[in-house]
């Protein structure tokens, strides 16, 4: 017990070491970015003007005089000075504060003053502060489980990264084969590493594959019979690839947390139920496990819908401004969001009479076997 504390203790001593390090260190890594990067150090607004669109809405532009101090390169330590345009609604732009470092052009040299432009934003250290917070999150919550799930959750993002690197590298892969495996892995890692080497484990595997091919067995097979009728795929227009296998690809990775998180779910609860109670009946599971089943479909299928539509809002949002009517915002710009919380739901509640018979199966061999 002393040696399994002093390895904890090791393990966060090593986290916050790392926290700390990795935050000084994309606080001071200028001198390896290509691009010339500059620190705001003084900020004014010159000049404001009104402007109308075509539609008549009215907004407001701001001309920001900024001068910053150059952070790499040739011309390190130099100031020089930039002009930012932005507006009140910041829809494409923004205005930018003492501290914020920008990824800058140098255009000419007026005297001994530098000009230049602004290209983008060094944005590495505020995602790093919000990964630590993730990160700190689940380990003071979860503990050991929230440490595992951090491993999960970074060999995910690798082996996710690399499919993709594949599919992109060589033309003649298939996109679906390779989502089709990186399910089978993604399944495989997340629940063994979370979960252990245990018959729950095993159950909630098998649950979720089944679960994920039914659901998207009958989403292919309604788009087919429909031939793809509503669904827009304007927004994948600069794609190269073809459109339809992208979606489904996408479909296939959208489907299987939900599907996943419902299978452990059932999986838990009925083992929970059998250890408490060896005796208790199928009949007694099944009941247990179909009321269990009815109390989470309605809120993860919400979460997967809510999931999905939020990150259509802007261009929801931008569409109606721009006075298009509303079923063609909607159309255009849902279609494909609404096809993949339904395809998501599908999967959702067939997963819960699956994720049932699969767990029963597991106890009933385990209950044999003693």
């Amino acid at each position: 017990m002393k040696n399994i504390k002093v390895a904890q203790w090791f393990i966060y001593f090593f986290l916050a070491l790392s926290c700390i390090s990795s935050i000084l260190f994309v606080n001071n890594n200028h001198s390896l970015y290509d691009r010339t990067i500059a620190e705001v150090i003084s900020t004014t607004v010159d000049e404001t003007s009104e402007v109308t669109d075509m539609h008549g809405n009215k907004d407001t532009l701001f001309t920001q005089s900024i001068r910053a101090r150059i952070k790499n390169g040739d011309e390190q330590g130099k100031e020089i000075h930039l002009t930012n345009q932005y507006s009140a609604s910041g829809a494409y732009d923004q205005q930018y504060h003492i501290g914020n470092e920008l990824f800058i052009s140098i255009d000419s040299e007026a005297g001994k003053e530098l000009v230049g432009n602004i290209m983008d934003v060094k944005r590495d250290k505020y995602v790093l502060i919000v990964a630590w917070i993730f990160v700190f999150t689940l380990l003071i919550v979860g503990h050991k489980q929230g440490l595992l799930a951090i491993i999960s959750f970074a060999m995910n993002v690798l082996l996710l990264s690399l499919a993709l690197d594949v599919y992109v590298k060589y033309y003649d892969v298939s996109l679906l084969v390779v989502c089709g495996i990186c399910i089978l892995l993604f399944t495989a890692i997340s629940l063994l590493l979370v979960s252990g080497f245990n018959e729950k484990t095993y159950a909630a595997i098998v649950a979720t594959l089944i679960g994920t091919v039914v659901s998207l067995t009958i989403t292919s097979l309604v788009i087919w019979l429909t031939s793809g009728n509503g669904l827009r795929y304007e927004e994948m227009q600069f794609l190269t690839r073809p459109y339809h296998t992208v979606f489904m690809a996408g479909l296939f990775i959208g489907s299987l947390g939900a599907i996943m998180d419902v299978a452990i779910t059932m999986s838990s609860s009925l083992f929970a139920l059998y250890e408490r109670n060896h005796e208790i009946s199928i009949k007694a599971l099944r009941a247990s496990g179909m009321d269990i089943g009815k109390d989470v479909m309605g809120t993860i299928t919400s979460i997967l819908f809510f999931a999905y539509i939020s990150g259509s809002i802007p261009m929801l949002i931008l569409s109606l401004k721009n006075a298009s009517p509303v079923g063609f915002a909607y159309s255009m710009n849902l279609s494909l969001e609404i096809a993949r919380a339904l395809a998501g739901g599908i999967g959702i509640v067939l997963t819960i009479p699956i994720g049932i018979y699969t767990a029963i199966f597991f106890i009933e061999r385990k209950r044999a076997s003693v």
